[in-house]
């Protein structure tokens, strides 16, 4: 296969702008159930535990899923490895919005969440890995670019949701259009990623034994900072609006106005990290941002309302780069690439699953506000481990220091 260094610049254009529909169109699919969950919620008369359940279904499937990818990658390519995985998930929306409006019970839902998860966990070790390789091409730090275009898919679809459910759409048409819409988004993106591997690195992929990267303690120790990243995201997205609500004493709409700000910043910071990344490198700039999430977190518990809105900005910032860096950090290596993004992405998607009741069960003793200082506490291990990030070259050129 040709290198994509190599490639000219139109091409490796062509194939960026494919990846940020990409993956645009996976937070897209993720967002447009998840606007539906009240009505889910309504339709099959689900108490907050048995939801619970039914939610836990597609983790369950992305936790299948995401061990697999990086084999699965290895062998057919990042483009052919998001095909398999929109085949699974985009229909298995499909099959659970069937199974919703039939009023059937929640586990007749089951398996159709599952098989989302499942293609949506092998989906997403293919998109951080094409990333990585437009990253490499393009000679600079863009991933956080990628993920950006994830948060505004989300976004988008979060809007249209409401929109779906004001208008009382039905939810087998609203997630069947996006499916079709997304699904003819998806093969027309795949179609113009760059190869897999380059030239080089495919021939010492032929000599070199697949051994497990789970034996490796630098991917385990950046699985280690992603799961920190994204702990401090998820954290946010499940509690932050409740706690502005029950802790602060504010409306639910202003609640939402927090998660609003969150998000806002935390794009922001995706879009303009590029920048400071190829400047001043990954350690000291991770270091700065989980640094912030633990001022931000702070803010948010200890403030008075108005400063809590500042911290939440800063929280936002803070959580903006831990992921995309910890994905690219992974692929420094090409050759092993899918096999450590695959073990990297599912240390890091165990905070998704873990995180929420972790939160809930602290919140039950100690109000769900000052549970959120746990994310204080994790950010604080992640700037520890955080000299992990630091490319192997890069890391091997200078002499050893303290902390890194």
């Amino acid at each position: 296969m040709a290198s994509p260094i190599s490639l000219d610049a139109r091409r490796i254009s062509r194939a960026r702008n494919a990846d940020l529909l990409v993956f645009g169109v996976n937070g897209f699919g993720l967002a447009s159930w998840m606007s539906r969950v009240p009505d889910v919620k309504d339709f099959l008369s689900l108490t907050p535990g048995q939801l619970a359940v039914l939610l836990l279904s597609v983790s369950v499937g992305s936790l299948v899923g995401l061990p697999m990818a990086g084999r699965v990658t290895r062998r057919i390519g990042a483009a052919n490895t998001v095909r398999l995985g929109m085949v699974l998930a985009l229909p298995g929306l499909v099959l659970a919005a069937v199974a919703v409006e039939a009023h059937t019970s929640m586990y007749a839902v089951m398996p159709g969440l599952f098989l989302f998860g499942l293609g949506n966990g092998t989906w997403d070790v293919a998109q951080n890995l094409e990333g990585t390789i437009i990253e490499r091409a393009t000679r600079r730090a863009i991933m956080p670019w990628f993920h950006a275009a994830f948060s505004g898919g989300t976004v988008l679809a979060a809007l249209i949701g409401a929109g779906m459910t004001a208008l009382k759409v039905s939810l087998v048409w609203h997630v069947g259009v996006m499916a079709v819409l997304g699904a003819v988004a998806v093969w027309w993106g795949t179609a113009q990623f760059l190869p897999a591997f380059e030239e080089d690195a495919g021939a010492a992929a032929a000599d070199r034994p697949a051994r497990s990267a789970w034996t490796e303690p630098r991917t385990l120790l950046i699985g280690v900072m992603v799961l920190a990243a994204a702990f401090t995201e998820g954290t946010a997205n499940d509690w932050l609006a409740v706690a502005f609500v029950d802790g602060h004493h504010l409306d639910n709409a202003l609640g939402v106005v927090a998660l609003a700000v969150f998000l806002t910043f935390m794009t922001a910071g995706r879009l303009l990290g590029t920048h400071l990344l190829d400047r001043h490198g990954r350690v000291p700039v991770l270091r700065i941002l989980f640094g912030a999430a633990i001022v931000g977190c702070v803010l948010v518990v200890f403030g008075p309302p108005w400063l809590a809105f500042v911290g939440t900005a800063i929280w936002g910032l803070g959580a903006s780069l831990g992921f995309p860096v910890g994905m690219s950090a992974a692929a420094d290596d090409p050759v092993r690439a899918p096999l450590r993004l695959s073990v990297v992405s599912t240390i890091g998607y165990g905070a998704f699953l873990a995180g929420p009741p972790l939160l809930g069960l602290l919140g039950d003793h100690f109000g769900i506000l000052h549970a959120l200082l746990v994310v204080g506490a994790i950010s604080v291990l992640a700037i520890l481990i955080v000299p992990v990030a630091k490319p192997p070259q890069a890391a091997a050129a200078e002499p050893p220091t303290p902390a890194g």
